[in-house]
């Protein structure tokens, strides 16, 4: 229900007032500009209904000094029984949303509050769409600069750059449906891991930033890192699967202000660098931007750009099973072996399984692929190469192998999907094999 208050000196005419509203409304009433202004604060009122001649402070002057004391437009309505039509001008060009005179209808009176309160909602629901990320509900980027550089001026805390880690594969292996629905989730996770007095936005496709008030120990954002990977990985799996093999986690680059400054534009710079600290010892972690004596970042010297970038190009939680790929992907693997052979002679193998059925529109092909897709890739080695290719065609390349280990491999496969207890008699699994050359 809205709150309106009520300000005016006559109390007649207030209790009268309160009498038509509070069938629509809850109402706080005030008797003066003073009252108004001490209630204003723990009512926070979604309109203000006051009387514009009143003892002390006016009507127009409760409007500025709210206005100038919150810092925020307050919809105000002005009532007053004088009839001078320069009073309601100067009402209305105060700011003032409507204005009415008094002796009121109570019908009349009811229209014009709803009428101001349903273009309030307009006008916040705007603003929020102005200030907002529409996917994840979060800040938008521009929104979170101009918070968090006011919070930074004023506030000690931690400003973190928090990356979604490996999220386009995400993508290319799940589709950009369910690679919003974890973005929604990890916007959700980062909420759940501040408080309601914090800020935190989307800078843009998988990049966030927050800024945690009062916080300046290592130790709450290692374990805001902790529960963010937690988090995100058990809400990955639950969406995609538990065989799922994305490395999803989150990479966090914090800066502690003021201990760093105040400036935005430095800090950012700062909490980024931190980010890439992360990313260059492998993800999934958080690092403190600080500065050495020299005035520089500390770094480790000991090891080399190779070193990092080999920690970063590498894949993380390598699971047993082959590795699945999207088609366009498993072609340029495809076209590389076929370049490593003609130079090797090394023997590669590529097979094609396709699920058949004797029905026309089968509804149960494409389930039967997916399952038996699931089996196959358990059932290769970590070195072997898979895609689906097609509604119900999988396409396998075998790693330095030969044709008797192809056999046995197929013979594995088969054995295994069999046991599985998905196999259906009215569909038929038909293989290939052609070695590259």
């Amino acid at each position: 229900m809205k709150k309106i208050m009520i300000v005016d000196d006559e109390k007649i005419s207030l209790m009268m007032t309160e009498h038509i509203l509070a069938t629509e409304y809850q109402t706080i009433c005030a008797t003066s500009g003073d009252e108004a202004i001490s209630l204003y604060m723990d009512e926070q009122p979604d309109m203000i209904l006051s009387d514009l001649h009143m003892p002390g402070i006016s009507g127009y002057e409760l409007q500025r000094v709210l206005q100038e004391k919150f810092q925020e437009k307050i919809p105000f309505m002005f009532m007053t029984a004088d009839s001078d039509e320069e009073t309601e001008q100067k009402g209305l060009s105060n700011g003032a949303m409507d204005f009415i005179r008094k002796p009121y209808r109570a019908d009349v009176l009811l229209h014009r509050i709803e009428n101001i309160l349903q273009t309030v909602e307009q006008i916040q629901g705007l603003k929020k769409a102005a200030t907002t990320d529409p996917m994840t509900g979060l800040y938008n980027k521009a929104t979170s600069e101009q918070k968090i550089n006011a919070e930074c001026q004023n506030s000690t805390g931690a400003l973190m750059m928090i990356d979604l880690d490996n999220f386009k594969l995400v993508n290319d292996l799940y589709g950009h449906d369910m690679g919003d629905k974890i973005l929604i989730r990890f916007a959700e996770i980062i909420q759940s891991a501040i408080r309601s007095s914090d800020l935190a936005g989307r800078l843009g496709g998988d990049e966030f930033i927050a800024f945690c008030k009062n916080i300046n120990d290592e130790s709450v954002i290692a374990r805001k890192a902790e529960y963010i990977n937690e988090q995100i990985l058990l809400s990955a799996k639950e969406y995609m699967g538990n065989d799922m093999t994305i490395p999803l986690g989150a990479s966090i680059g914090c800066v502690f202000v003021p201990d760093e400054g105040t400036d935005y534009s430095e800090l950012y710079k700062k909490a980024d660098s931190a980010l890439y600290e992360v990313k260059r010892a492998g993800k999934h972690g958080y690092h403190i931007y600080k500065k050495d004596s020299a005035g520089e970042q500390t770094e480790n010297t000991d090891t080399s750009d190779l070193f990092h970038l080999v920690k970063i190009l590498s894949e993380r939680n390598v699971k047993a099973g082959a590795y699945t790929l999207p088609m366009e992907q498993f072609k340029i693997v495809f076209q590389f072996l076929n370049r490593y052979v003609h130079n090797y002679k090394k023997e590669v193998w590529m097979l094609q399984f396709t699920v058949r059925s004797d029905a026309l529109n089968d509804e149960n092909l494409s389930e039967t692929t997916e399952e038996f897709m699931s089996v196959l890739r358990s059932s290769l080695r970590q070195s072997d190469v898979v895609t689906q290719s097609g509604e119900n065609k999988i396409l396998v390349l075998f790693l330095e192998t030969n044709v008797t280990n192809i056999e046995f491999a197929i013979s594995r496969i088969m054995d295994n999907w069999e046991q599985s207890g998905h196999s259906r008699p009215d569909h038929l699994i038909a293989y290939e094999k052609e070695v590259l050359k």
